[in-house]
């Protein structure tokens, strides 16, 4: 089977649930969004120079592909999507992070290729909540899938700053 069925030539597209919609509906956008996001972490990955950060990177391209299946399915929600323990686990590794690296003001964004790879992960991140946003206001989105996409855009802030911080990068604007 091939991945070029040409189906969708006419602008349409189908959801995971089979229904057809056009390619630039709210819905779309939303998880082609997190698609981005997971291509820019797989770059990022490979730029990161922390074991630690590459690890975390791989599963949080697993769980976007979760999320990416939670919006792609409309109704009920189903087994295996993103649940509070997510956004929990998530807050937590944000908190840890934080313990370790204070930050002692507003920093300069990408200091070091990691870093800035990640910085440019967390920017397309929060496009893709604003996405997830305007999608909430016509169609229901679960309030844990809301909760943990706002919450990667912090992790990836302090991963990146992780990688600063590694090699004495962490710039401060003044």
């Amino acid at each position: 089977m091939s991945i070029s069925t040409k189906t969708g030539d006419s602008g349409e597209t189908r959801l995971w649930t089979g229904e057809k919609v056009g390619k630039d509906e709210d819905r779309v956008e939303a998880y082609g969004s997190l698609d981005e996001l997971s291509s820019f972490l797989g770059l990022a990955r490979h730029d990161c120079g922390l074991p630690e950060t590459k690890a975390s990177i791989e599963g949080l391209q697993r769980d976007l592909l979760r999320a990416c299946s939670e919006l792609a399915s409309p109704g009920p929600r189903r087994e295996g999507f993103l649940a509070r323990e997510d956004e929990a686990a998530m807050t937590e590794a944000v908190h840890s992070l934080e313990a370790r690296i204070p930050l002692k003001g507003f920093v300069l964004p990408g200091m070091t290729r990691g870093s800035a790879a990640l910085d440019v992960a967390r920017t397309v991140c929060r496009r893709a909540e604003r996405r997830i946003v305007a999608l909430s206001r016509s169609a229901p989105v679960s309030p844990e899938l809301l909760s943990w996409v706002n919450r990667l855009s912090d992790y990836l802030f302090m991963l990146a700053r992780s990688e600063e911080a590694a090699q004495g990068a962490i710039r401060y604007a003044k």
